[in-house]
């Protein structure tokens, strides 16, 4: 059974080196992001995710909304296990497919081939299950030869085709989207999309941050809504 519960989840984030007066007199001027704070330490702190308590469960599509450093992209993250809370717990059940940051752990030096093995290792994957994904993303990400040469020769598109092509070539119970990905030119977004739409299909929790009212009515059934790191409605 695939779950994610979080319990009174907490993220900070200290600012060193900060004067809180004048953090804080920035901060109400930008009106977003984190709740500010002081640790133990007595350090200026932004407080991203503030006493989060939730239960997600397989067939929970969830959409996450609210403005920009609401705390949607943080939340992800922790869901992912990038981010370690400094309070509450977050459990989660299943294998999870992060489609955060779709170049992580890539090397420009690497080969394209090589930076399979590297961002599936980043990923969680075994040597062995790579290499089951090898042929598929080869395919998919259209590089031919291009595949044995170092990525700092690519394009940056070529690059995010291979980056997608890896991430996206795993079964996954849980996924993780910021934002609605679209990669490379026309007819490889469309190509992109298709594959897109039979991952979120596939997983048994969707859990997607975007400003995109059209995104969220689209793939998720339920919305929560963020603002500064709080959990202020769902629909």
């Amino acid at each position: 059974m695939s779950t994610i519960r979080a319990e009174s989840l907490v993220v900070e984030f200290p600012i060193y080196g900060a004067k809180s007066r004048s953090l804080k007199n920035t901060m109400i001027r930008a009106a977003t992001g984190g709740v500010l704070a002081k640790d133990a330490g007595d350090r200026v702190v932004v407080r991203a995710l503030d006493q989060i308590t939730f239960e997600w469960k397989e067939g929970d599509r969830i959409g996450l909304v609210g403005h920009n450093g609401s705390g949607k992209t943080t939340l992800l993250r922790a869901i992912a296990g990038i981010y370690e809370p400094i309070g509450g717990s977050i459990l989660v059940e299943g294998r999870v497919a992060s489609m955060l940051s779709l170049m992580l752990g890539m090397e420009a030096e690497a080969t394209g081939y090589e930076n399979i093995f590297l961002r599936g290792a980043t990923m969680g994957l075994t040597r062995a299950q790579i290499e089951e994904i090898v042929d598929d993303v080869c395919a998919f990400s259209e590089l031919g030869e291009y595949i044995d040469m170092p990525m700092r020769m690519y394009s940056s598109g070529m690059a995010m085709r291979l980056g997608f092509a890896i991430s996206t070539s795993v079964k996954a119970d849980i996924l993780l989207m910021d934002e609605w990905l679209s990669v490379g030119d026309e007819a490889f977004a469309e190509k992109s999309k298709r594959r897109l739409s039979e991952l979120i299909d596939r997983a048994k929790i969707l859990v997607l941050a975007s400003h995109s009212p059209e995104v969220i009515r689209a793939n998720c059934s339920r919305v929560i809504r963020l603002e500064h790191g709080r959990v202020v409605g769902e629909e």
